[in-house]
């Protein structure tokens, strides 16, 4: 159970215990200006979008998993991303349409006869995500380290063990910020570069990879990864 659920103690890595300088005061839970941008909302939501009229394409890839459809891609630009759609978003409807346990090509072949002018989604906020805010130390750190945006350790006693960290998940988003098909060096950037309160969210290294498994190299470096703009 513990290497399922990603406790694994190896990856606790042994520091000193932090004192008040370094972050040991920081909150089990904690809020930042990016936590709103990443929240996770409950319930359903509407969604409107239409298609590209020079290209007829939405912008938009899908995945299926456990008898739903979810996002798997969102193109930079395109209309889904300017609807507001987002990766690890569940679709549940498509124009009235309940789309439960459809495949990923049925889903795709009834957006290509879909009506350009208009299409409406009812979806719900990546169920398969969860959001944490971690709290820099005095140093910078927020407390875990990750390769190929996958967490493979937690510092102990840091702000991101005691907020729940786990390894064997990877990072989604940065203060609501799609980071899907980034290299580490810019993750990495975009961290350094927020505020000493940092929202990730994280997603379980299994649904992750099936959901990109289709993805190549160049529909990653397509992906939306704007900022989110306040609302």
């Amino acid at each position: 159970l513990d290497t399922w659920m990603g406790l694994n103690q190896q990856a606790l890595v042994e520091f000193k215990p932090l004192n008040s300088t370094t972050g040991a005061l920081a909150p089990v839970s904690g809020s930042s200006t990016g936590s709103y941008a990443a929240e996770i909302k409950q319930g359903v939501r509407q969604v409107i979008g239409c298609k590209d009229p020079g290209s007829g394409k939405i912008g938009l890839s899908v995945e299926s998993i456990s008898k739903g459809i979810f996002v798997s891609y969102v193109q930079s630009g395109g209309v889904a991303a300017q609807a507001g759609l987002r990766f690890g978003d569940q679709i549940l409807q498509i124009n009235g349409e309940s789309i439960a346990g459809w495949s990923k090509k049925k889903t795709i072949e009834f957006l290509k006869k879909a009506d350009p002018a208009q299409i409406r989604f009812a979806v719900r906020d990546r169920p398969f995500e969860r959001t944490l805010t971690c709290v820099k130390d005095s140093a910078g750190h927020v407390g875990f380290q990750f390769k190929k945006a996958k967490i493979n350790a937690i510092v102990k006693d840091s702000s991101a063990a005691r907020n729940g960290m786990l390894t064997d998940h990877y990072l989604t988003e940065i203060d609501g910020q799609n980071i899907v098909g980034l290299s580490d060096e810019k993750i990495l950037k975009i961290i350094k570069e927020k505020d000493r309160a940092v929202t990730v969210t994280v997603m379980p290294a299994f649904v992750y990879d099936h959901m990109v498994k289709c993805l190549g190299s160049s529909l990653k470096k397509h992906m939306d990864h704007s900022e989110p703009t306040e609302m």
